[in-house]
């Protein structure tokens, strides 16, 4: 039975093998991230998930390539992915995300390239890469793979794969493709897509800049980890109020209004969850509060009055109850910022 958490190491070779070409010392790479060389003869050997992102995270960030240097000269720099998101994050539905980030990447000499179709009850995303890149059924399945997950954390919801299809013969007979799809896997077809029903594609986005900047510090993680979970009230209403208030806040018989709830039933359910609308909105108010204290620009003060704090000693205590720091010890401590503001409320 595989374990979701390791990573079979004949990926980790093609992954040191983009490394090299890339110019970037293999041994000093294994040490870092503490690999033993042993481990890479082994075709059974596997690693640890976060042994394996740490290792792409270095070889992204030696190379100067998202893709791991097995564009053969092509390259994604650091921050493509993030760019990309922050474009899609604000679409109205799935659909619109998917296109959008397609003609993204479609600004790019990458020799790669995607395709959204939709015919009836099924949709497919479909990958096209340059056949001479030596490096060609890990680009493929990479972007199969991750821009399913990407997906699916857009909508909150796991996007479920119908079947996958792939143009070439599979390297080995194991259950590494049962991991990242979890679907019938077809080999030797006309195309490289993943199949997946059409109905996905209407689904509103429950993401927003704040969730974003939050997903993309760790988003390598969430993505091979998939922990999509169906989204629960407390997640709607977030996206409620992200979405459509901005900095206000809407009263509790408006949020019903939107859930179709009556009051009675809207707190019951919230109880049931062991939380509140006032919780809610602390917790969007602490999201957003870290947000822009992470914007040297604006000063505590200004970030009070954006929080909807008529005084700023309010949003101080507010904010000290939220996260057992003032403001400006917040913003020192996570953000590097040495100034902070000096005459600070207690």
């Amino acid at each position: 039975m595989i374990q979701r958490r390791t990573i079979n190491v004949q990926r980790v070779v093609k992954v040191l093998q983009g490394a090299a070409r890339g110019g970037v010392s293999i041994p000093a790479l294994l040490d870092q991230c503490g690999i033993e060389r042993r481990v890479l003869e082994d075709p059974d050997a596997r690693i640890e998930r976060d042994t394996f992102i740490r290792l792409m995270l270095l070889v992204m960030e030696q190379t100067q390539d998202e893709f791991l240097g097995f564009g053969q000269g092509r390259k994604s720099k650091p921050g493509t992915f993030s760019m990309m998101a922050h474009a899609v994050v604000n679409c109205p539905n799935l659909e619109a995300a998917v296109d959008r980030g397609i003609r993204f990447y479609s600004l790019f000499d990458l020799s790669v390239d995607s395709r959204l179709l939709r015919d009836g009850d099924q949709a497919a995303l479909m990958v096209r890469v340059d056949r001479r890149l030596d490096f060609r059924d890990v680009i493929i399945e990479a972007m199969l793979f991750l821009s399913l997950r990407f997906m699916s954390w857009l909508v909150g919801k796991a996007v479920e794969p119908q079947a996958v299809y792939l143009d070439y013969e599979p390297v080995r007979e194991d259950d590494e493709y049962r991991f990242m799809f979890d679907c019938p896997t077809h080999y030797n077809s006309d195309v490289n897509q993943v199949v997946f029903p059409a109905h996905f594609l209407d689904l509103p986005l429950v993401q927003n800049e704040l969730s974003l900047s939050k997903f993309l510090r760790d988003s390598l993680a969430q993505l091979f980890d998939g922990n999509v979970h169906n989204v629960g009230l407390p997640a709607q209403i977030r996206a409620i109020i992200s979405n459509e208030y901005g900095n206000h806040f809407p009263d509790f018989g408006e949020i019903c209004e939107k859930l179709g709830m009556t009051p009675q039933t809207l707190r019951r359910r919230l109880k049931e969850g062991n939380t509140s609308y006032q919780e809610i909105k602390d917790s969007i108010r602490k999201d957003a509060s870290v947000y822009y204290l992470s914007k040297p620009e604006l000063s505590i003060d200004e970030i009070a009055l954006l929080m909807g704090f008529s005084e700023a000693s309010s949003f101080h205590r507010a904010f000290k109850k939220w996260t057992g720091q003032t403001p400006s010890a917040y913003r020192r401590d996570h953000f590097g910022n040495p100034h902070g503001d000096i005459h600070e409320p207690r």
